[in-house]
Protein backbone atom coordinates (compact mmCIF):
# COMPACT_ATOMS: atom_id res chain seq x y z
CA UNK A 1 0.00 0.00 0.00
CA UNK A 2 1.34 3.44 -1.00
CA UNK A 3 0.52 6.31 1.35
CA UNK A 4 0.09 9.91 0.22
CA UNK A 5 2.31 12.65 1.58
CA UNK A 6 -0.58 13.89 3.74
CA UNK A 7 -1.12 10.45 5.24
CA UNK A 8 2.59 10.00 5.91
CA UNK A 9 2.83 13.42 7.60
CA UNK A 10 -0.22 12.66 9.73
CA UNK A 11 1.29 9.36 10.88
CA UNK A 12 4.61 11.00 11.64
CA UNK A 13 2.90 13.82 13.49
CA UNK A 14 1.08 11.30 15.68
CA UNK A 15 4.39 9.63 16.49
CA UNK A 16 5.98 12.97 17.33
CA UNK A 17 3.08 13.99 19.53
CA UNK A 18 3.25 10.71 21.46
CA UNK A 19 6.94 11.00 22.35
CA UNK A 20 7.51 14.12 24.45
CA UNK A 21 10.37 14.80 26.82
CA UNK A 22 8.95 15.30 30.30
CA UNK A 23 10.36 17.53 33.02
CA UNK A 24 8.33 16.70 36.11
CA UNK A 25 4.69 17.16 35.19
CA UNK A 26 5.45 19.51 32.29
CA UNK A 27 6.00 18.61 28.64
CA UNK A 28 9.12 20.27 27.29
CA UNK A 29 8.68 19.45 23.62
CA UNK A 30 8.68 16.79 20.91
CA UNK A 31 11.43 14.17 21.27
CA UNK A 32 12.36 14.26 17.60
CA UNK A 33 11.10 15.67 14.32
CA UNK A 34 13.61 13.70 12.23
CA UNK A 35 11.06 11.54 10.42
CA UNK A 36 8.92 14.59 9.70
CA UNK A 37 11.93 16.44 8.31
CA UNK A 38 12.86 13.50 6.06
CA UNK A 39 9.43 13.68 4.48
CA UNK A 40 9.46 17.47 3.97
CA UNK A 41 13.04 18.48 3.25
CA UNK A 42 12.89 17.55 -0.44
CA UNK A 43 10.20 20.16 -1.13
CA UNK A 44 12.06 23.04 0.53
CA UNK A 45 14.41 24.75 -1.90
CA UNK A 46 17.19 27.27 -2.07
CA UNK A 47 16.56 30.31 -4.27
CA UNK A 48 19.64 31.87 -5.82
CA UNK A 49 19.39 35.03 -7.89
CA UNK A 50 21.82 37.07 -9.92
CA UNK A 51 21.75 40.63 -11.15
CA UNK A 52 24.04 42.12 -13.77
CA UNK A 53 25.30 45.57 -12.76
CA UNK A 54 27.39 47.64 -15.16
CA UNK A 55 29.73 50.39 -13.99
CA UNK A 56 31.26 53.48 -15.53
CA UNK A 57 34.97 54.03 -15.21
CA UNK A 58 35.47 57.21 -13.15
CA UNK A 59 36.60 60.10 -15.33
CA UNK A 60 40.31 60.80 -14.82
CA UNK A 61 41.43 64.39 -15.30
CA UNK A 62 45.05 64.57 -16.64
CA UNK A 63 47.35 66.53 -14.37
CA UNK A 64 50.51 68.34 -15.41
CA UNK A 65 53.74 67.04 -13.89
CA UNK A 66 56.41 69.40 -12.57
CA UNK A 67 58.58 68.69 -15.63
CA UNK A 68 55.80 69.93 -17.90
CA UNK A 69 54.79 66.51 -19.28
CA UNK A 70 51.23 65.21 -19.07
CA UNK A 71 50.70 62.62 -16.32
CA UNK A 72 49.25 60.29 -18.98
CA UNK A 73 52.82 59.60 -20.05
CA UNK A 74 53.76 57.92 -16.77
CA UNK A 75 55.01 54.29 -16.91
CA UNK A 76 51.89 53.22 -14.98
CA UNK A 77 49.46 54.42 -17.67
CA UNK A 78 49.74 51.24 -19.75
CA UNK A 79 48.87 49.21 -16.65
CA UNK A 80 45.75 51.30 -15.97
CA UNK A 81 44.65 51.11 -19.59
CA UNK A 82 44.78 47.31 -19.44
CA UNK A 83 43.07 47.20 -16.04
CA UNK A 84 40.01 49.05 -17.26
CA UNK A 85 38.15 47.36 -20.10
CA UNK A 86 35.28 48.04 -22.47
CA UNK A 87 36.40 51.42 -23.74
CA UNK A 88 36.63 53.12 -20.39
CA UNK A 89 33.87 51.16 -18.63
CA UNK A 90 34.31 48.77 -15.77
CA UNK A 91 33.45 45.18 -16.66
CA UNK A 92 29.84 44.37 -15.66
CA UNK A 93 29.57 42.92 -12.17
CA UNK A 94 27.30 40.07 -11.16
CA UNK A 95 25.52 40.44 -7.82
CA UNK A 96 24.18 37.27 -6.22
CA UNK A 97 21.80 36.66 -3.32
CA UNK A 98 20.29 33.65 -1.60
CA UNK A 99 16.96 32.81 -0.03
CA UNK A 100 14.56 29.94 0.53
CA UNK A 101 11.29 28.75 -0.94
CA UNK A 102 9.05 25.70 -1.21
CA UNK A 103 7.12 23.74 -3.81
CA UNK A 104 3.31 24.04 -3.73
CA UNK A 105 2.32 22.06 -6.84
CA UNK A 106 3.55 18.99 -8.68
CA UNK A 107 4.19 20.95 -11.89
CA UNK A 108 6.88 23.08 -10.23
CA UNK A 109 5.23 26.16 -8.74
CA UNK A 110 7.46 27.59 -5.99
CA UNK A 111 6.68 30.25 -3.37
CA UNK A 112 9.24 32.61 -1.84
CA UNK A 113 9.54 36.20 -0.57
CA UNK A 114 9.39 39.10 -2.98
CA UNK A 115 12.53 40.62 -1.49
CA UNK A 116 14.45 37.43 -2.32
CA UNK A 117 13.91 37.79 -6.08
CA UNK A 118 13.47 41.56 -6.33
CA UNK A 119 15.47 43.09 -9.23
CA UNK A 120 16.83 39.66 -10.21
CA UNK A 121 17.87 39.07 -13.82
CA UNK A 122 18.11 35.32 -13.31
CA UNK A 123 16.47 33.02 -10.75
CA UNK A 124 17.69 29.48 -10.06
CA UNK A 125 15.96 26.99 -7.76
CA UNK A 126 18.21 24.45 -6.06
CA UNK A 127 16.89 21.24 -4.50
CA UNK A 128 18.41 19.32 -1.60
CA UNK A 129 19.22 16.39 -3.91
CA UNK A 130 21.42 18.58 -6.11
CA UNK A 131 18.97 19.31 -8.93
CA UNK A 132 18.91 22.86 -10.28
CA UNK A 133 16.28 24.55 -12.44
CA UNK A 134 15.95 28.04 -13.86
CA UNK A 135 12.66 29.68 -12.89
CA UNK A 136 10.35 32.35 -14.26
CA UNK A 137 8.71 34.93 -12.01
CA UNK A 138 4.95 34.39 -12.33
CA UNK A 139 4.03 37.33 -10.14
CA UNK A 140 4.99 39.16 -6.98
CA UNK A 141 3.31 41.29 -4.36
CA UNK A 142 5.55 43.81 -2.53
CA UNK A 143 2.82 44.70 -0.01
CA UNK A 144 2.81 41.20 1.51
CA UNK A 145 6.35 40.29 0.36
CA UNK A 146 5.22 37.19 -1.56
CA UNK A 147 6.45 35.98 -4.96
CA UNK A 148 5.49 32.98 -7.09
CA UNK A 149 7.93 31.20 -9.42
CA UNK A 150 7.50 28.51 -12.10
CA UNK A 151 10.32 26.05 -12.76
CA UNK A 152 11.40 25.68 -16.38
CA UNK A 153 11.06 21.90 -16.52
CA UNK A 154 8.54 19.17 -17.21
CA UNK A 155 9.60 17.19 -14.10
CA UNK A 156 7.11 16.50 -11.33
CA UNK A 157 7.74 17.40 -7.70
CA UNK A 158 6.43 16.63 -4.22
CA UNK A 159 4.27 19.54 -3.12
CA UNK A 160 3.71 20.84 0.40
CA UNK A 161 0.22 21.43 1.79
CA UNK A 162 -1.10 24.55 3.50
CA UNK A 163 -3.11 24.45 6.73
CA UNK A 164 -5.12 27.15 8.48
CA UNK A 165 -2.85 29.20 10.72
CA UNK A 166 -5.89 30.72 12.46
CA UNK A 167 -6.39 27.37 14.19
CA UNK A 168 -2.97 27.55 15.83
CA UNK A 169 -2.48 28.92 19.32
CA UNK A 170 0.31 30.75 21.06
CA UNK A 171 2.50 28.02 22.53
CA UNK A 172 1.96 25.50 19.71
CA UNK A 173 5.13 23.89 18.35
CA UNK A 174 6.35 24.93 14.90
CA UNK A 175 9.29 24.03 12.68
CA UNK A 176 11.18 26.13 10.13
CA UNK A 177 13.24 24.75 7.25
CA UNK A 178 15.42 27.02 5.17
CA UNK A 179 18.88 27.75 3.83
CA UNK A 180 20.57 30.27 6.17
CA UNK A 181 23.96 31.62 5.08
CA UNK A 182 23.97 29.25 2.08
CA UNK A 183 24.81 26.27 4.28
CA UNK A 184 22.13 23.99 2.83
CA UNK A 185 18.89 22.73 4.35
CA UNK A 186 18.66 23.73 8.02
CA UNK A 187 15.91 22.85 10.49
CA UNK A 188 14.92 24.82 13.60
CA UNK A 189 12.10 24.17 16.06
CA UNK A 190 10.26 26.53 18.39
CA UNK A 191 6.81 27.70 19.35
CA UNK A 192 4.35 30.33 18.22
CA UNK A 193 5.29 33.26 20.45
CA UNK A 194 2.49 35.65 19.43
CA UNK A 195 -0.18 36.26 16.81
CA UNK A 196 -1.36 39.27 14.80
CA UNK A 197 1.93 41.14 15.01
CA UNK A 198 2.14 44.51 13.23
CA UNK A 199 5.65 45.42 12.02
CA UNK A 200 4.42 48.61 10.31
CA UNK A 201 5.76 47.36 6.99
CA UNK A 202 2.45 47.90 5.23
CA UNK A 203 -1.32 48.02 5.58
CA UNK A 204 -1.72 44.21 5.64
CA UNK A 205 0.69 43.30 8.45
CA UNK A 206 -0.64 40.38 10.50
CA UNK A 207 2.39 38.23 11.26
CA UNK A 208 2.90 35.04 13.25
CA UNK A 209 5.78 35.52 15.70
CA UNK A 210 7.97 32.53 16.52
CA UNK A 211 11.15 31.80 18.47
CA UNK A 212 12.21 29.13 15.96
CA UNK A 213 15.52 30.47 14.66
CA UNK A 214 15.10 32.32 11.35
CA UNK A 215 18.45 33.50 10.02
CA UNK A 216 19.61 35.24 6.89
CA UNK A 217 18.72 32.98 3.98
CA UNK A 218 15.59 31.60 5.69
CA UNK A 219 13.46 34.25 3.99
CA UNK A 220 10.75 32.65 1.87
CA UNK A 221 10.98 29.27 3.57
CA UNK A 222 8.02 27.47 5.15
CA UNK A 223 6.92 27.49 8.78
CA UNK A 224 5.38 24.09 9.56
CA UNK A 225 3.00 22.86 12.21
CA UNK A 226 3.63 19.47 13.77
CA UNK A 227 1.41 17.83 11.15
CA UNK A 228 3.89 18.81 8.44
CA UNK A 229 1.61 21.46 6.91
CA UNK A 230 2.69 24.99 6.00
CA UNK A 231 1.09 27.59 8.26
CA UNK A 232 3.33 30.52 7.31
CA UNK A 233 6.09 31.92 5.11
CA UNK A 234 9.16 33.05 7.06
CA UNK A 235 9.88 36.62 6.11
CA UNK A 236 11.47 38.84 8.77
CA UNK A 237 13.38 38.98 12.04
CA UNK A 238 14.15 41.60 14.65
CA UNK A 239 17.85 41.50 15.41
CA UNK A 240 20.59 44.05 16.11
CA UNK A 241 23.23 41.71 14.66
CA UNK A 242 21.49 40.21 11.63
CA UNK A 243 21.25 36.76 13.24
CA UNK A 244 18.36 35.17 15.09
CA UNK A 245 17.66 36.28 18.65
CA UNK A 246 14.42 34.35 18.86
CA UNK A 247 12.12 36.98 17.33
CA UNK A 248 11.06 35.89 13.87
CA UNK A 249 7.93 36.54 11.81
CA UNK A 250 5.97 34.58 9.22
CA UNK A 251 3.16 35.55 6.86
CA UNK A 252 0.05 33.57 7.91
CA UNK A 253 -1.15 30.92 5.48
CA UNK A 254 -4.58 32.55 5.07
CA UNK A 255 -3.04 35.74 3.72
CA UNK A 256 -0.45 33.83 1.68
CA UNK A 257 -2.93 31.51 -0.04
CA UNK A 258 -5.15 34.39 -1.11
CA UNK A 259 -2.21 36.31 -2.60
CA UNK A 260 -0.68 33.22 -4.23
CA UNK A 261 -4.00 32.33 -5.85
CA UNK A 262 -4.32 35.79 -7.40
CA UNK A 263 -0.72 35.82 -8.61
CA UNK A 264 -1.24 32.46 -10.30
CA UNK A 265 -4.51 33.54 -11.90
CA UNK A 266 -3.77 37.15 -12.85
CA UNK A 267 -0.02 37.61 -12.42
CA UNK A 268 -0.81 40.37 -9.92
CA UNK A 269 -2.93 40.96 -6.83
CA UNK A 270 -6.44 42.36 -7.15
CA UNK A 271 -7.60 43.83 -3.88
CA UNK A 272 -10.91 45.30 -2.86
CA UNK A 273 -11.14 49.09 -2.57
CA UNK A 274 -13.48 50.84 -0.13
CA UNK A 275 -12.42 54.43 -0.67
CA UNK A 276 -11.91 55.60 2.91
CA UNK A 277 -9.09 56.84 5.10
CA UNK A 278 -9.20 55.60 8.65
CA UNK A 279 -7.59 56.19 12.02
CA UNK A 280 -7.31 54.30 15.28
CA UNK A 281 -10.12 54.60 17.81
CA UNK A 282 -8.53 55.84 21.03
CA UNK A 283 -10.17 55.68 24.46
CA UNK A 284 -11.21 59.33 24.17
CA UNK A 285 -12.69 58.83 20.69
CA UNK A 286 -14.48 55.69 21.90
CA UNK A 287 -16.02 57.57 24.82
CA UNK A 288 -17.19 60.40 22.57
CA UNK A 289 -18.66 57.94 20.05
CA UNK A 290 -20.54 56.06 22.77
CA UNK A 291 -18.42 52.89 22.69
CA UNK A 292 -17.71 51.01 25.90
CA UNK A 293 -14.14 50.30 24.76
CA UNK A 294 -11.90 51.27 21.81
CA UNK A 295 -12.86 49.12 18.84
CA UNK A 296 -13.50 49.46 15.15
CA UNK A 297 -11.99 51.87 12.63
CA UNK A 298 -12.91 55.56 12.53
CA UNK A 299 -13.46 57.01 9.07
CA UNK A 300 -11.23 60.08 8.72
CA UNK A 301 -12.17 60.78 5.12
CA UNK A 302 -14.26 59.43 2.26
CA UNK A 303 -13.13 59.47 -1.37
CA UNK A 304 -15.65 61.34 -3.49
CA UNK A 305 -17.68 58.98 -5.72
CA UNK A 306 -15.83 55.98 -4.28
CA UNK A 307 -17.58 52.79 -3.05
CA UNK A 308 -17.94 54.08 0.53
CA UNK A 309 -19.31 57.44 -0.63
CA UNK A 310 -21.89 55.78 -2.85
CA UNK A 311 -22.92 53.47 0.00
CA UNK A 312 -23.49 56.39 2.39
CA UNK A 313 -20.49 55.98 4.69
CA UNK A 314 -19.61 59.33 6.26
CA UNK A 315 -16.59 60.93 7.84
CA UNK A 316 -16.81 60.28 11.58
CA UNK A 317 -18.50 56.89 11.24
CA UNK A 318 -16.86 54.02 13.14
CA UNK A 319 -16.77 50.79 11.12
CA UNK A 320 -17.67 47.96 13.53
CA UNK A 321 -18.27 45.03 11.16
CA UNK A 322 -17.40 44.42 7.52
CA UNK A 323 -18.97 41.56 5.58
CA UNK A 324 -19.85 39.86 8.87
CA UNK A 325 -16.31 40.09 10.30
CA UNK A 326 -15.81 42.13 13.47
CA UNK A 327 -13.29 44.96 13.10
CA UNK A 328 -11.52 44.94 16.45
CA UNK A 329 -8.69 47.31 15.45
CA UNK A 330 -8.41 49.88 12.70
CA UNK A 331 -5.46 48.08 11.05
CA UNK A 332 -7.67 45.02 10.45
CA UNK A 333 -10.03 46.85 8.09
CA UNK A 334 -7.63 47.27 5.10
CA UNK A 335 -6.81 43.56 5.22
CA UNK A 336 -10.48 42.52 5.41
CA UNK A 337 -11.39 44.86 2.55
CA UNK A 338 -8.43 43.71 0.43
CA UNK A 339 -9.47 40.07 0.75
CA UNK A 340 -13.13 40.73 -0.10
CA UNK A 341 -14.61 40.08 -3.52
CA UNK A 342 -14.49 42.95 -5.99
CA UNK A 343 -17.85 43.98 -7.49
CA UNK A 344 -19.95 42.13 -4.91
CA UNK A 345 -22.22 43.85 -2.42
CA UNK A 346 -21.19 43.32 1.20
CA UNK A 347 -22.88 44.45 4.45
CA UNK A 348 -21.13 47.05 6.60
CA UNK A 349 -22.12 48.10 10.12
CA UNK A 350 -21.07 51.57 11.29
CA UNK A 351 -21.65 53.49 14.50
CA UNK A 352 -23.10 56.93 13.78
CA UNK A 353 -24.30 59.38 16.43
CA UNK A 354 -24.48 56.54 18.95
CA UNK A 355 -26.58 54.23 16.76
CA UNK A 356 -25.56 51.27 14.62
CA UNK A 357 -26.36 51.80 10.95
CA UNK A 358 -26.41 48.96 8.39
CA UNK A 359 -25.13 49.82 4.92
CA UNK A 360 -24.37 47.87 1.73
CA UNK A 361 -21.11 48.51 -0.13
CA UNK A 362 -20.02 47.29 -3.56
CA UNK A 363 -16.22 47.22 -3.54
CA UNK A 364 -14.08 48.57 -6.35
CA UNK A 365 -10.59 47.51 -7.46
CA UNK A 366 -7.69 48.94 -5.49
CA UNK A 367 -5.19 50.44 -7.90
CA UNK A 368 -2.86 52.84 -6.10
CA UNK A 369 -3.12 51.68 -2.50
CA UNK A 370 -5.53 52.63 0.25
CA UNK A 371 -3.99 54.56 3.13
CA UNK A 372 -4.59 52.97 6.51
CA UNK A 373 -4.54 55.93 8.85
CA UNK A 374 -2.81 58.94 7.36
CA UNK A 375 -5.09 61.45 5.57
CA UNK A 376 -4.33 62.68 2.09
CA UNK A 377 -4.72 66.21 0.82
CA UNK A 378 -7.76 66.24 -1.44
CA UNK A 379 -10.71 66.06 0.96
CA UNK A 380 -13.28 68.83 0.77
CA UNK A 381 -14.48 70.46 4.00
CA UNK A 382 -18.22 70.82 4.41
CA UNK A 383 -18.46 73.81 6.74
CA UNK A 384 -19.66 77.31 5.84
CA UNK A 385 -17.51 80.43 5.87
CA UNK A 386 -16.84 82.12 9.25
CA UNK A 387 -19.38 84.65 10.43
CA UNK A 388 -17.57 86.54 13.21
CA UNK A 389 -14.04 87.65 14.05
CA UNK A 390 -13.97 87.45 17.88
CA UNK A 391 -11.15 85.36 19.38
CA UNK A 392 -11.92 82.72 22.02
CA UNK A 393 -9.64 80.96 24.52
CA UNK A 394 -10.90 77.41 24.97
CA UNK A 395 -9.53 73.95 25.89
CA UNK A 396 -5.96 75.21 25.86
CA UNK A 397 -6.32 76.86 22.47
CA UNK A 398 -6.70 80.39 21.15
CA UNK A 399 -9.33 80.27 18.39
CA UNK A 400 -10.08 82.83 15.69
CA UNK A 401 -12.22 83.24 12.62
CA UNK A 402 -10.62 82.13 9.37
CA UNK A 403 -10.35 85.46 7.56
CA UNK A 404 -8.78 85.88 4.13
CA UNK A 405 -5.72 87.52 5.72
CA UNK A 406 -5.21 84.56 8.07
CA UNK A 407 -5.84 82.11 5.26
CA UNK A 408 -3.02 83.76 3.32
CA UNK A 409 -0.73 83.95 6.36
CA UNK A 410 -1.09 80.24 7.19
CA UNK A 411 -1.31 79.15 3.52
CA UNK A 412 -4.65 77.40 4.04
CA UNK A 413 -6.34 75.96 0.98
CA UNK A 414 -9.48 77.75 -0.26
CA UNK A 415 -11.59 74.62 0.24
CA UNK A 416 -10.77 74.43 3.98
CA UNK A 417 -13.33 76.32 6.08
CA UNK A 418 -13.78 76.35 9.83
CA UNK A 419 -12.19 77.92 12.90
CA UNK A 420 -8.46 78.65 13.02
CA UNK A 421 -6.23 77.56 15.90
CA UNK A 422 -4.04 80.61 16.56
CA UNK A 423 -2.15 79.27 19.56
CA UNK A 424 -1.86 76.13 21.70
CA UNK A 425 -0.85 76.30 25.37
CA UNK A 426 2.14 74.24 26.42
CA UNK A 427 1.35 71.21 28.60
CA UNK A 428 -2.33 71.44 27.64
CA UNK A 429 -4.44 68.48 26.56
CA UNK A 430 -4.59 70.03 23.07
CA UNK A 431 -0.78 70.11 22.91
CA UNK A 432 -0.62 66.49 24.07
CA UNK A 433 -2.97 65.56 21.22
CA UNK A 434 -0.69 67.38 18.76
CA UNK A 435 -3.06 70.18 17.91
CA UNK A 436 -0.84 72.91 16.46
CA UNK A 437 -1.06 76.52 15.35
CA UNK A 438 -2.54 76.65 11.85
CA UNK A 439 -4.90 73.71 12.31
CA UNK A 440 -8.52 74.35 11.41
CA UNK A 441 -11.44 72.99 13.47
CA UNK A 442 -14.15 71.81 11.08
CA UNK A 443 -16.51 70.06 13.50
CA UNK A 444 -17.10 69.75 17.24
CA UNK A 445 -19.03 66.67 18.28
CA UNK A 446 -19.59 65.88 14.56
CA UNK A 447 -21.37 69.20 13.98
CA UNK A 448 -19.90 71.84 11.68
CA UNK A 449 -18.58 75.06 13.17
CA UNK A 450 -17.72 78.29 11.34
CA UNK A 451 -16.81 80.70 14.14
CA UNK A 452 -15.13 80.65 17.57
CA UNK A 453 -18.46 81.39 19.24
CA UNK A 454 -19.98 78.28 17.65
CA UNK A 455 -17.12 76.18 19.02
CA UNK A 456 -17.80 77.60 22.49
CA UNK A 457 -21.53 76.89 22.16
CA UNK A 458 -20.91 73.29 21.08
CA UNK A 459 -18.49 72.69 23.97
CA UNK A 460 -21.01 74.09 26.47
CA UNK A 461 -23.75 71.90 24.99
CA UNK A 462 -21.56 68.81 25.34
CA UNK A 463 -20.84 69.68 28.97
CA UNK A 464 -24.56 70.08 29.60
CA UNK A 465 -25.11 66.60 28.15
CA UNK A 466 -22.65 65.17 30.68
CA UNK A 467 -19.87 64.54 28.14
CA UNK A 468 -16.30 64.47 29.42
CA UNK A 469 -14.64 64.88 26.00
CA UNK A 470 -15.27 66.82 22.82
CA UNK A 471 -14.56 65.16 19.47
CA UNK A 472 -12.88 67.61 17.10
CA UNK A 473 -12.56 67.16 13.35
CA UNK A 474 -9.35 68.95 12.40
CA UNK A 475 -7.82 69.87 9.07
CA UNK A 476 -4.24 70.82 8.32
CA UNK A 477 -3.66 73.74 5.93
CA UNK A 478 -3.74 71.49 2.84
CA UNK A 479 -7.00 69.77 3.77
CA UNK A 480 -5.82 66.55 5.43
CA UNK A 481 -8.34 65.45 8.06
CA UNK A 482 -7.98 63.81 11.44
CA UNK A 483 -10.00 63.37 14.63
CA UNK A 484 -8.99 64.05 18.21
CA UNK A 485 -10.89 64.09 21.50
CA UNK A 486 -10.09 66.80 24.08
CA UNK A 487 -11.04 66.66 27.74
CA UNK A 488 -13.74 69.13 28.77
CA UNK A 489 -11.99 70.69 31.72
Amino acid sequence: MVLSRTAVCAALALAVAMSPISAGAQTVGPRSVADLVDNLMGSVVNISTSQNVGGERPQRVPRERPDGEDEDDTPFQEFFDEFFENDGRRAPRRLESQGSGFVISADGVVVTNNHVIKDADEVTVNFADGRQFPADIVGRDPKTDIAVLKLQTEDEFEALDFAASDDKRVGDWVMAIGNPFGLGGTVTVGIISARNRNLRNGPYDDFIQTDAAINRGNSGGPLFDMDGNVIGINTAIISPSGGSIGIGFAIPSEIAQNVIGQLLEFGETRRGWLGVRIQRVTEELAEDAGLEEPTGAMVAGVTEDGPADEAGIRTGDVVLRFDGEVVEESRELPRIVAESMIGEEVPVTVLRDGDEVELAVTLGLLEEGELRAEPDDDEEATTDAPTDTAEVALLGMALAALTEERRTEYEIDPDVNGVLVLEVEEDSNAADKRVVEGDVILEVGQRAVSSPSEVLQRVEALKADGRSTALLTLSNPTGGLRFTALRLE
